[in-house]
Formats: structure tokens, C-alpha cells, sequence
């Protein structure tokens, strides 16, 4: 796979068809796992409701970055590994947490796979970004029609009656379970959102 070693963000130094490998914490760059697994790893500790929110960031940390002792600043090097340095939006509203990335993987991969044109699971590495981009490119399926309803039912709509028959038979696959408090909930949400877009 191709890599650079250019920090990111520096626009000045990096085209936007470069995969960044390194982010900007404090003005130092930091080596970041940039495969999706990793990414998808550190998620997962993020959701892990065994654990304290402060564990959660440092085991997060500990598998994004190979250097994770040497940050000086455990939130903004978090902040630059999730969105690659680009400021998060201060004043948007939370939005509705739609995906489960270790839940949904099973209804996730097949579809990522159908956009990519191969196994995301079998290849050795694939970029964060480039799995990214393709979960953002997945059309009409099973897991579009998971989120669909989960997205319907947080906002109070109301569901087709296809919708509602599939939701009946299927609503193991929909349903999203949580056992954190509201405040931590809406803090991950707004995280979480801002990487699904």
C-alpha cells in the first residue's frame, strides 16, 4: 500500500490524494496506525462500557499510536488520530449514534466489499480514510436498510409498512444497546457522528 510520511494536516505539503501515516499533536507528528482494523479497535475500546472513560481514551491511544507514552496531550492526540487534525465542529448538536461498528461489522463488511470490489477483511492493509470513503459509498442493502430505520426511529419518524415488517422480523439487528450515562452518550454520539459523516 502506498504511504507517506508527511504530517498531516499540511496542506502545503500533502496532496489530497496522499494517505496520511502521521498526525499533528501539539505541533509534533506522531506515527498512527492508519489501517481501518486499528481504527475500528480503538472504536470498539471507546464503547467498552467495562471501562471508565479515562481507560477507554488510554487504551484507544495505546492502539492508534505505536508511541502512545511520548503524547502530550492525550484529548488533542485522540481528536488528530480520529479526524486527521481537522477541528470538530464546537457548536453542532449531537447527532443520533446510527452505526455499531462491532454489531453492524457482519452487515458492514459485505457492503464495504461490494463498493471496494474485494475483501476489506482479506487484504493486509487498508487505509482508515479509503474504508472510510467507501462505507460513505455504500448503497441500498441490508445494512442501509438497518440504518435507515435506526435513523427513522430517532427522529420520531414514522416507518413505511415494509419498513415496520422488516423491523418486526429483524429488530435484533437494529436494535443498539447502551449502558452509559447520558452525558457520556451524547459525547461519543457527537465523536462517533462526526466520523460517519
Amino acid at each position: 500500500p502506498r504511504q507517506t510520511g508527511r504530517p498531516c494536516p499540511r496542506p502545503a505539503d500533502m496532496s489530497a490524494w496522499d494517505l496520511p501515516v502521521t498526525v499533528d499533536v501539539n505541533g509534533q507528528p506522531f506515527v498512527v496506525r492508519s489501517d481501518f482494523r486499528a481504527v475500528l479497535d480503538a472504536l470498539a475500546a471507546l464503547s467498552d462500557p467495562e471501562l471508565t472513560q479515562a481507560e477507554q481514551l488510554s487504551i484507544c491511544l495505546q492502539i492508534l499510536f505505536p508511541d502512545w507514552e511520548q503524547l502530550p496531550d492525550a484529548q488533542a492526540a485522540f481528536t488528530a488520530a480520529m479526524v486527521c487534525g481537522e477541528p470538530l465542529p464546537e457548536h453542532q448538536l449531537p447527532k443520533p449514534r446510527l452505526v455499531d461498528w462491532e454489531k453492524d461489522a457482519g452487515l458492514i463488511a459485505p457492503a464495504i466489499d461490494k463498493v471496494l470490489g474485494y475483501s476489506c477483511r482479506r487484504c493486509p492493509y487498508l487505509h482508515w480514510w479509503e474504508f472510510i470513503g467507501a462505507f460513505h459509498g455504500i448503497g441500498r442493502g441490508l445494512f442501509s436498510e438497518v440504518v435507515n430505520i435506526r435513523a427513522k426511529r430517532a427522529k420520531g419518524k414514522r416507518l413505511e409498512k415494509h419498513e415496520q415488517e422488516f423491523a418486526r422480523e429483524n429488530e435484533e439487528l437494529i436494535r443498539l444497546s447502551s449502558a452509559r450515562s447520558a452525558e457520556e452518550q451524547a459525547e461519543k454520539d457527537r465523536l462517533l457522528a462526526e466520523l460517519d459523516g
